[in-house]
């Protein structure tokens, strides 16, 4: 799902960069280049039609992004954050003694020499 709405992202995205990039910050953009077929839609409709098309993309945007941030893969809540703290433990949690020579291999040693 998230994945699927990262797509929808993307597409929105790309589609809302062409829209802005049509338009023409002093009202000619789309309806200069085409002022012959003005008989169609004409100048005032294509800016109309741009500038909703470009609100619409926005809001839509907006929503994916909302719906992604629900759709977001969390791992579940686990008690241990880590592996080193699992490692931890499960290690045993007293240290093991060193083996200090005892008295008897001292005086053997010392009757050896």
């Amino acid at each position: 799902m998230y994945t699927f709405v990262s797509v929808l992202i993307l597409i929105v995205c790309v589609l809302l960069i062409l829209i802005v990039l049509v338009q023409n910050s002093k009202g000619g953009g789309l309806a200069s280049n085409f002022s012959s077929s003005n008989q169609i839609m004409g100048v005032k409709k294509t800016t109309d039609f741009l500038e909703k098309a470009t609100w619409t993309l926005a809001g839509g945007l907006l929503f994916l992004c909302l719906v992604a941030a629900v759709t977001i893969p969390r791992e579940e809540i686990r008690e241990d954050k880590s592996q080193i703290e699992q490692q931890l433990n499960e290690t045993e949690t007293t240290p093991e003694m060193p083996a200090f020579p005892t008295d008897a291999t001292a005086t053997e040693q010392d009757t050896t020499k």
